[in-house]
């Protein structure tokens, strides 16, 4: 059988999000120390992420997808984070107020805004037009 590339893409994280589970669940110390080694340079983390992310909105908006379909998919997304993260608020919010207190937040997530700045104006131009 033939897949689309949005089926493909699914399929990914079908495999990985299974892959996942499942280490966690009979060693969950594998899936930790994968994880340090993945985020071990940020740096390269961020940049693979990034391709990665171009690509595939890419292979989403060729296939028909527009940009305002995904920003709703993206709240669903980020509702189900909200779960897990939930519990970390008060960790990631005393990061972030000693990051702006040293006035670093900006210059840190700069690429990060201008990239969610450019999806929601093309998502406001797409609803709006």
């Amino acid at each position: 059988m033939v897949y689309t590339a949005v089926e493909n893409i699914a399929f990914v994280v079908i495999i990985a999000g299974l892959i996942k589970m499942f280490v966690l669940l009979i060693k969950p110390q594998a899936w930790m120390n994968f994880a340090k080694r993945i985020y071990s340079k940020p740096q390269i983390a961020k940049f693979v992420s990034l391709i990665l992310a171009v690509v595939v909105f890419y292979y989403l908006y060729s296939a028909g997808i527009t940009v305002v379909e995904i920003l709703a998919v993206t709240a669903f997304v980020a509702l189900l984070m909200m779960i897990a993260l939930a519990d970390e608020v008060d960790y990631l919010l005393k990061k972030y107020q000693a990051m702006i207190k040293k006035g670093n937040l900006w210059k840190n997530y700069w690429l990060y805004t201008l990239l969610w700045l450019v999806l929601m104006f093309w998502g406001l131009k797409e609803l709006l037009m």
